[in-house]
Parts: C-alpha cells; sequence; structure tokens
C-alpha cells in the first residue's frame, strides 16, 4: 500500500524506486524513537539517500532564517504548498520555511539525485509520470 500511495517514487525527492541502484524504504515520518507507530499514516516511501538523511529528524534548520521547523511530512503536509519544481523539473525548490528545511536536511537535489533526473528526462522519465507543478502528494 505505501508502495502504490508513493506511484513508486520517494515521497522526498521524487526519486524512482524502478531506476535505484539501493531498494527504497518503508520509512517512518515520526520516528518510533519520537512516539511515532507503524500505523501505515506514519510510513513513507523513501530513497536511501532521504532515509538516511531524515533518519530520526522531525525539524531542522531554515537555512534562510535559521528558525528550527517542521520537515515535510508526506502524510499532513501537500507538497505544493513547500516546494515547487524548477522550470525544468530538475530542481526541487523549498517555497516555504518546511520545504527550505526539508531540501537542506534531505539533500534532495543531491549530485546523485540530479544526474539520474538529468539522464531520465532525456529518455522521457522523468519527471515521473503523473508528477507536475500542480501535483497532490
Amino acid at each position: 500500500m505505501v508502495l502504490d500511495r508513493a506511484r513508486g517514487c520517494c515521497e522526498y525527492c521524487w526519486s524512482q524506486d524502478k531506476y535505484s541502484a539501493d531498494s527504497f524504504s518503508v520509512e517512518h515520518v515520526t520516528p518510533r524513537s519520537s512516539g511515532g507507530s507503524d500505523i501505515e499514516s506514519n510510513l513513507a516511501l523513501a530513497c536511501q539517500g532521504c532515509n538516511n538523511r531524515k533518519f530520526v529528524s522531525v525539524a531542522a534548520a531554515d537555512p534562510l532564517t535559521g528558525n528550527i521547523v517542521p520537515l515535510y511530512n508526506p502524510r499532513e503536509d501537500r507538497w505544493q504548498e513547500h516546494f515547487a519544481w524548477s522550470a525544468d523539473f530538475l530542481t526541487i525548490c523549498g517555497v516555504t520555511p518546511t520545504g527550505r528545511a526539508t531540501v537542506e536536511k534531505l539533500q534532495v537535489n543531491r549530485e546523485a539525485v540530479m544526474n539520474l533526473r538529468r539522464l531520465l528526462q532525456r529518455i522521457g522519465e522523468h519527471p515521473p509520470h503523473g508528477v507536475n507543478r500542480d501535483m497532490e502528494t
């Protein structure tokens, strides 16, 4: 169910599991160490890079203000309220404190992800099917 809901993509950086060298993980949005449970409404699909960078974090510093803000919660937040794609769909831009903090903490535009987006774009596989500027997640 988590994989289907995520449409086979990391719910943070939108990498596609079918093109990943590493397995994706079902991660706890609110870690168990912070009181999170194993119920489906607390689970998200994450690539290894985002999962490792998020680890047990639920908040991070907004790089613009330095304020500690909640990280993006794919079960409660709407993606398009916190993020936008660049015009070429290669870069995810944070447009709110939560978006900026999540982009920075999880490094959703890290070099390997950017390289994969470029390659997949050349063969018509990026952005993932169903992903656009007005997407609902």
